[in-house]
């Protein structure tokens, strides 16, 4: 893969010491040129020192700021050292690097500024709760009746981005529903989105804070961020100021 331009995995990881040494040795095995920089978003396990034994960058926050914090702070990292393609991958394992052809393929053609890795265009494969399904499925009704796009997967971290993308997600990115929210900003400063379909694995180690009852509490709050959202300034990118 050396034709690819200039390119990072952002893998935002809290408390993934058991989860974040194969995370990273799949990502060397599907393209040995991708730099990956890990995000220990206070973490108060070995997940850092393990990183880096694995060979990543690592950006340690001194105090947990959630999923959107960490995640915008991988976006800086790319943008202030000049990557023109961005891959995000969890820490925990859910996101399988086999499957990143597929989400880097709309990117690379050029036919989208983000590409976005659903769980819901396969048949098989792991796909959480019956209530987290539930949940995504209406946040995936409300976003497509914004975006006026079908979408399907709107909680997806596992995607690819170009320049474009990450100038804006390094200047402006929601902290409390990230995925949710960014997929709305997308749509409102008119970048391009697609999804693709792809298979995702459950943990193999730990497991995930939210349950059902949060899951619930989750989507009445982030229903109500999205219309709140709606009515944004709109944000300038990085390199426009």
């Amino acid at each position: 893969m050396s034709e690819l331009p200039r390119r990072v995995a952002i893998v935002p990881a809290y408390n993934e010491e058991l989860n974040i040494g194969r995370v990273l040795d799949e990502l060397r095995e599907f393209d040995a040129g991708l730099d990956i920089v890990v995000v220990s978003d206070g973490s108060v396990d070995r997940t850092a020192e393990v990183a880096r034994a694995h060979g990543a960058h690592v950006v340690s926050l001194p105090f947990n700021l959630g999923i959107g914090g960490a995640v915008q702070t991988g976006f800086c990292f790319a943008h202030e050292y000049g990557y023109e393609l961005v891959v995000r991958c969890d820490g925990d394992g859910q996101h399988d690097p086999s499957e990143l052809p597929k989400v880097l393929a709309p990117v690379l053609a050029g036919d989208a500024d983000i590409a976005v890795g659903s769980r819901f265009g396969e048949i098989d494969g792991y796909r959480s709760s019956a209530t987290r399904r539930i949940g995504i499925r209406l946040l995936a009704v409300v976003v497509s009746a914004i975006a006026r796009q079908r979408l399907t997967d709107t909680t997806s971290g596992f995607q690819a981005l170009n320049r474009r993308a990450l100038e804006l997600f390094a200047s402006d990115y929601p902290h409390d529903y990230p995925e949710v929210e960014g997929m709305v900003m997308t749509i409102k400063h008119r970048l391009r989105l697609v999804e693709v379909p792809v298979r995702m694995r459950e943990r193999e180690h730990g497991r995930s804070s939210i349950t059902a009852l949060r899951s619930i509490y989750y989507m009445v709050k982030v229903l109500v961020a999205l219309f709140v959202g709606l009515f944004r300034r709109r944000v300038v990118p990085a390199e426009d100021v």
